[in-house]
């Protein structure tokens, strides 16, 4: 079974379909095509004033996913209540008329804790997906739609003696949430095959940087018997690891991932323009000029579409396939001599951030292998 697994996805603009003509054919080779949704899609609902909220997409923009070959969608992200019990309710409700699986989000808790679980010639690999980066409005419980979710604490210590300088910051799960991930991980995998836990963490628009709490949650996750980790959050891509022999993707990027909603020029929010305006000097980076629809890091336009082939006897083969962000926000696939930079982009953020992880470009498939060294 082979399976893709792509990034963030926001189809925040007229005509979603045309986001995927560049990369259709190759997505649809997938036995299995997983990626993210980022924002509610209603036609309902009032928008929420916690955090900075976005805007949701209008529902039928979700018949592209469909049309691109998506067979499922993980939804537990920090702006998946951001249009309230409508925006979930209608999302969900939307994908499965479409016939795509979702896990993550629900009705309340229970529902946000099932798994999507996909078969082919007698291999059967779950879904989970939980959100790491709050806020804790966006989380499910017993009684409130939302989403699965691990609880991350942030402590900043003060090491010297300079009050008011910068500390060191520590992060790290909080143990009930994160028991409650292992539960779900250990109960899916005497369901199925193999387990897929997908992320939303890290830290946004920053290369290279990996949490305290990305790799915490990370081996807990793989200890309690996943076997392929998927990050996404920081809508840029991050470094390859392997723990235990199974591959975290620490952050897969944007992949179709197109607003307004984040831009300084005729931005309607107050909320959204204060953050448009606070994160370019929070993060240190300039929108690229011209790009309307695409408000995001530079690097950002790096991306790729993971590939991890599964076997009856285990994972037979994990890495990805290059690919570029254009102007209007849509994904182009590389071969591997026009995505000779992108490859050696995620080749350099993953060594700067410590993970010793082998590339070897497929020239035949216009793939990258990647393997422990």
């Amino acid at each position: 079974m082979k399976v893709f697994l792509v990034g963030d996805l926001i189809l925040d603009e007229p005509n979603p379909d045309l986001l995927f003509d560049e990369v259709r054919d190759v997505l649809k080779t997938a036995d299995v095509l997983v990626g993210q949704v980022e924002v509610p899609h209603t036609n309902r609902g009032k928008e929420s004033h916690f955090d900075i909220p976005a805007p949701p997409a209008k529902i039928e923009h979700l018949d592209a996913l469909k049309n691109a070959g998506f067979h499922g969608i993980t939804l537990a992200g920090n702006h998946f209540f951001d249009a309230g019990n409508e925006g979930v309710e209608d999302t969900i409700n939307k994908l499965h008329s479409l016939n795509i699986k979702t896990s993550g989000a629900g009705m309340n808790l229970d529902e946000a804790r099932c798994p999507a679980i996909f078969e082919k010639e007698d291999i059967k690999i779950g879904f989970l997906s939980y959100n790491c980066v709050g806020p804790k409005e966006s989380w499910a419980n017993e009684k409130k739609a939302g989403v699965a979710y691990v609880k991350v604490i942030t402590h900043y210590e003060l090491n010297n003696a300079n009050p008011g300088g910068k500390p060191e910051v520590f992060t790290f799960a909080e143990p009930v949430s994160l028991e409650m991930m292992q539960t779900d991980i250990e109960n899916l995998k005497k369901q199925v095959d193999f387990v897929v836990v997908a992320l939303h963490k890290g830290l946004v628009h920053t290369p290279i940087d990996i949490a305290m709490y990305e790799r915490q949650v990370c081996k807990a996750a793989i200890e309690s018997g996943a076997d392929v980790i998927v990050g996404h959050h920081a809508h840029i891509l991050k470094g390859i690891e392997f723990y235990k022999g199974k591959p975290i993707f620490h952050g897969l990027g944007n992949f179709a991932t197109v607003t307004k909603a984040l831009n300084v020029e005729e931005n309607a929010s107050p909320e959204r323009l204060e953050w448009a305006k606070k994160r370019t000097k929070l993060f240190g980076f300039e929108p690229i000029p011209n790009y309307s629809n695409y408000p995001f890091h530079p690097e950002s336009r790096h991306t790729m579409i993971a590939s991890v082939e599964f076997g009856k006897n285990g994972i037979k083969k994990v890495g990805f396939i290059p690919c570029w962000i254009e102007k209007d926000g849509n994904p182009r696939v590389l071969d591997i001599e026009k995505g000779k930079e992108t490859i050696e982009y995620i080749e350099k953020i993953t060594k700067e951030a410590g993970f010793n992880t082998s590339f070897f470009a497929e020239k035949d498939k216009n793939t990258v292998s990647v393997q422990p060294e």
